[in-house]
């Protein structure tokens, strides 16, 4: 089955899709979690992904208590997550492969993600993938967050693309309604969360990895 429409432009969210940073950042929650005496079970954690940090320290609140230190906690977290770092970040699969696509067939493309600017900058950096990207929407230009369609609407606007003619690729459910949201062609690629019968409902496709998504592309072009 084809994808609606003619894609002019991609838009990507990037961890847990483009990088395997949920893995890491879920390890580096446990890790914390354990110097505060406690635990970070992965159904809290799942909760958590494709939040902003606003959203996902209610949810650490209602885990933890009332009076949680959420800036300790966070230093904590932040120190795992760059021990970890040393240890580099694998890409997911199909990466390279679909922006050597892109570039063959002229496509534009942007990164739409809740996470912060050196975020980027640190996960994808080390693989040089960085500037393949001609627009990166972080965190720090969002007002509003996933779900929230805003950080795809940013995203098509930096490329100068219609919304209804971007295909989005998601992993989490949080990204998928911001995606669907928007007016994007939306497709979830699962990492951490399965998809469920309300992301059926809100994507074009449900995709194994981005190999996948590669061959749709390549063949909506021939």
């Amino acid at each position: 089955m084809p994808l609606p429409r003619p894609i002019k432009a991609v838009v990507f969210d990037m961890d847990g899709l483009l990088v395997d940073t949920e893995t890491v950042v879920y390890r580096a929650m446990q890790r914390a979690a354990g110097g505060f005496g406690g635990e970070m079970p992965f159904a809290t954690f799942q909760r958590m992904v494709g939040l902003q940090h606003a959203h996902s320290d209610l949810i650490l609140i209602e885990h933890f208590g009332d009076g949680f230190d959420l800036q300790s906690w966070s230093a904590a977290v932040s120190a795992h997550f760059r021990e970890e770092l040393g240890a580099g970040i694998a890409l997911k699969a199909g990466v390279v492969e679909i922006l050597d696509q892109l570039d063959a067939l002229g496509l534009p493309r942007a990164i739409a993600t809740s996470s912060s600017l050196e975020s980027v900058r640190l996960s994808l950096g080390p693989h040089s993938l960085v500037d393949r990207f001609h627009a990166l929407i972080t965190r720090d230009v969002q007002t509003r967050g996933k779900p929230h369609p805003e950080p795809f609407l940013l995203a098509a606007g930096a490329l100068g693309v219609d919304p209804a003619d971007c295909l989005a690729l998601e992993d989490s459910h949080n990204g998928v309604r911001s995606a669907s949201a928007a007016g994007m062609m939306t497709v979830m690629v699962p990492d951490m969360l399965d998809p469920t019968e309300e992301m059926e409902t809100l994507c074009v496709r449900i995709a194994q990895d981005l190999h996948e998504v590669r061959t749709w592309i390549e063949r909506q072009a021939a």
